[in-house]
């Protein structure tokens, strides 16, 4: 019996190794088939995209006239020398192969200016990479490199560089000869340090350094005055250069999950900055520099140990998302209010023990967390947020909400798990939030109702009253001028 499952096995692999090269000579077949016709036919671009070919056809350099080549999602390990004889392309596309490394002919195609290798396994680059002096966008994200060839520097006219998800620990000073970059992509890399001549790409408006073991930056970077975004998230930086308040160009400065422990003073220079990232750092206060960031509209703070927040935050009126999750924070300042813009408001996992009745001045706010802390109460100030829609009290110690809330016209999701509630009752609570909402919403109403009959019961009191005394005094009035005619008679 066990002799037979082995036979079964092994006839198994063998049936699936020859479907799979039966698949790669159809492959194979069908690009000799579309060489064919496209030197017959003399066109100039020429897709064998997603095919499976695990190698090149060695007639692709017959085509001499082709200026386009997508061999895109393929299964190619290595390039025939043939290709070098492409010298008009000026696109060659080769991402999602499994190249290990490139012929040094690919230096003969001068002409190229779009070349893409992302997405294989190219572990070096040939010296020859150099001579594409055309070049103006360059793709190697996901591969392994280790190190670049000084001839990189060759590349003057590239305008995108993404290295990207590669292996490489160190930058050849060369890469400050490409005067002419505007994206440069750093990311998910080993790099510990820069060299100084990065600060020569000053016509950076992108540059990724995000996930890799950074410890300082130079203050060279501050020369990159065109960059719009920085993203240095995932890094060991412990400190900024105070040449970053250079940046007054940057619109997004991604710092998050970093070992900043005070907030860099520097960064209230960048008044155009409209996104900031800090969360997952150690820092334990704001300063008052803070404020200078009017034009942020997104503002993260989560993850640090921020006990309190400075009056100032109520100047960045433009926010509309501050999420400060997982701080010490057991009170907000009442200038929370002057955020007039926020449409999302997320305090999950701090120690707040009730929240400003300020906080009504918030229209805009859609979505309220506030899981996790020490709540005892709600103030019934929050059935004046109309654009409500989400509000999020998982693990508090509420023993009733406001039926006010159930007036809240857009609120569709309300989360309060994990707290001690006697209002609204479990069996009520057991149903899930449209149920809670229209329990609630019945409360508020039967409020108002029991609101207006005292009222009615009020004015009526009142109005029999007012005729008691008024009967008085005319009763009084008539004793008076009794009296009176009396005393003249």
């Amino acid at each position: 019996m066990k002799n037979l499952s082995l036979v079964i096995i092994i006839f198994s692999l063998m049936s699936n190794l020859a479907l799979a090269q039966d698949e790669h000579t159809e492959a194979y077949t069908i690009a000799l088939a579309r060489i064919a016709e496209a030197q017959q036919t003399g066109v100039t671009k020429l897709s064998l995209f997603g095919l499976g070919l695990t190698e090149l056809p060695p007639e692709i350099g017959n085509l001499t006239n082709l200026t386009s080549l997508d061999l895109h999602n393929n299964e190619l390990s290595s390039l025939p020398p043939e290709i070098g004889y492409l010298i008009n392309l000026t696109y060659l596309g080769l991402g999602g192969n499994q190249l290990i490394s490139l012929s040094p002919e690919i230096g003969n195609l001068t002409n190229l200016t779009d070349l893409y290798l992302m997405g294989s396994q190219l572990s070096s680059l040939p010296p020859e990479i150099g001579n594409l002096i055309n070049l103006t966008t360059l793709y190697l994200e996901d591969n392994q490199l280790s190190s670049l060839p000084p001839e990189i520097g060759n590349l003057t006219s590239l305008i995108i560089l993404d290295l990207g998800e590669n292996e490489l620990s160190n930058l050849p000073p060369e890469i400050g000869n490409m005067i002419n970059l505007t994206s440069l992509g750093l990311g998910r890399n080993q790099l510990s340090n820069l060299p100084s001549e990065i600060g020569n790409l000053t016509n950076l408006k992108g540059l990724s350094l995000n996930e890799n073991r950074l410890n300082n930056l130079l203050s060279e970077i501050g020369n990159l005055t065109n960059l719009e975004g920085l993203d240095l998230h995932s890094n060991e930086l412990s400190n900024l250069p105070s040449e970053i308040s250079n940046l007054i160009n940057l619109s997004s400065l991604n710092l998050y999950s970093n070992q900043l422990s005070s907030f860099p003073l520097e960064i209230g220079n960048l008044i155009n900055l409209t996104s900031l990232r800090l969360d997952g750092n150690d820092l334990s206060s704001l300063p008052p520099e803070i404020g200078n960031l009017t034009n942020l509209t997104s503002l993260n703070l989560g993850g640090n140990d921020l006990s309190s927040l400075p009056p100032e935050i109520g100047y960045l009126k433009n926010l509309t998302t501050i999420s400060l999750n997982g701080n010490d924070l057991s009170s907000l300042p009442p200038e929370i209010a002057n955020l007039k813009n926020l449409t999302t408001l997320s305090l999950n996992g701090n120690d707040l023990s009730s929240l400003p009745p300020e906080i009504a001045n918030l229209k805009n706010l859609t979505t309220l967390n506030l899981n996790e802390n020490q709540l005892s109460s709600l103030p019934s100030e929050l059935s004046n947020l109309p654009n409500l829609a989400s509000l999020g009290l998982i693990g508090n110690q509420l023993s009733s909400v406001p039926p006010e809330i159930g007036n809240l016209p857009k609120l569709t999701s309300l989360s309060l798990e994990d707290n001690p509630l006697i209002s609204p009752p479990p069996e009520v609570f057991i149903q899930g939030t449209p149920a809670i909402l229209e329990y609630l919403q019945d409360q508020a109403r039967e409020q108002d109702h029991q609101l207006r009959m005292t009222l009615a019961s009020g004015a009526l009191g009142v109005g029999l009253l007012v005729i008691f005394i008024l009967s008085i005094r005319r009763r009084t009035g008539s004793q008076r001028k009794s009296k009176r005619k009396n005393n003249f008679a």
